[in-house]
């Protein structure tokens, strides 16, 4: 005769908080990979960018205003331009539009941003759950 005994713990918690707090760290890890592609991608000119190239700054505002933030109840990343230090031309250049009675081309540079750091995202979050 054989008998077995076995004791089953439910650490389902512990788990979902782990991968919660994984994914937010992997989530400003992802935000500040873009910010920096993005802030990277604008350069420095009194001309004008070419229409389809990220836009120019003269003065260096644009690339400073790029910021990002984690939202950890929802679980994302915003990232783009401060709308409380370049106003609306960043959405201006990024889709192309009116600004200020100008009509500006579109000259992308965040969309451009997350595409060169897409094939990186997988890398971010593998193994971010460690066993102990």
């Amino acid at each position: 005769m054989l008998f077995v005994s076995c004791k089953i713990e439910d650490r389902s918690r512990q788990v979902l908080a782990a991968s919660k707090q994984a994914s937010i760290q992997n989530l400003s890890h992802a935000g500040a990979a873009i910010r920096l592609t993005a802030r990277r991608s604008i350069r420095r000119s009194k001309r004008y960018a070419a229409e389809g190239k990220p836009p120019h700054t003269r003065r260096g505002q644009l690339k400073s205003a790029i910021a990002y933030s984690v939202e950890r109840q929802q679980e994302l990343v915003v990232i783009g331009p401060e709308s409380t230090k370049v106003g609306p031309s960043g959405s201006a250049h990024e889709h192309g539009g009116k600004y200020k009675r100008q009509r500006y081309a579109k000259r992308p540079f965040m969309g451009p941003a997350l595409t060169r750091i897409q094939p990186r995202l997988p890398k971010i979050w593998a193994g971010s759950i460690k066993t102990r």
